[in-house]
């Protein structure tokens, strides 16, 4: 396919987008802005305060209809004042549009979880709690998702170590799951590519030059 074919086909998606993006800005009002990012996708961002409301207005209007709540996730942004930004993705099936809708929260801020609104958020808030570490109050069931009881830290936070805290094991003594301190047999990402073949190779000393010339 030729970009002009690529242009043609893409240039109604965009006409379409755009028109939503004014519908939702005129439903939103100050509560939120809503943007085009660069891939014309429908951005919206708003506060923690206005998140329900504004949630609540994407799923029951009548015109937008965004009633498909497809993910709950987040990113960790450690340079920023607030750290994190919740990300919610947004589906309405009878407009076949898409959205999403970013939260800027602290460290230390507690969310609201949004189960209330849409059932899907159960786990997918248990996710993010568990990955970074965001609370979320009102949820009936929050506990880590992914990682195992007693896990130390969130693994998705940028200073979280590549290697982990700990690492687990079955003991046959103990007829348990034991955890302890990571071992690396070797340097993180420091790796001996060399086959066991080459190495014996290296380590064999060449035939005497009498023995070469015997043969």
């Amino acid at each position: 396919m030729s970009d002009a074919t690529q242009t043609q086909d893409s240039a109604p998606e965009q006409s379409k987008n755009a028109a939503m993006k004014a519908q939702l800005a005129a439903l939103l009002g100050e509560r939120a802005t809503v943007q085009l990012d660069l891939q014309n996708a429908i951005k919206i961002e708003t506060s923690l305060q206005n998140l329900i409301a504004v949630l609540k207005l994407l799923r029951d209007d009548a015109k937008v209809q965004f009633r498909q709540l497809i993910d709950v996730t987040a990113v960790d942004y450690p340079e920023r004042e607030c750290r994190f930004e919740l990300v919610y993705l947004l589906l309405s099936i009878s407009e076949n549009s898409r959205v999403r809708v970013c939260v800027g929260i602290d460290e230390d801020a507690v969310a609201r979880s949004v189960t209330e609104l849409f059932s899907s958020a159960n786990w997918a808030e248990r996710e993010v709690w568990d990955m970074f570490g965001i609370y979320f109050s009102g949820h009936p069931d929050l506990r880590r998702l992914l990682t195992d009881y007693g896990f130390e830290g969130h693994p998705l936070r940028k200073d979280f170590p590549l290697t982990g805290y700990v690492e687990v094991r079955y003991s046959e003594t103990q007829r348990r799951v034991v955890y302890e301190p990571v071992h690396l047999t070797q340097e993180y990402r420091d790796f001996d590519f060399t086959s066991p073949w080459e190495g014996v190779q290296a380590d064999i000393a060449p035939p005497p030059a009498d023995e070469e010339a015997g043969a």
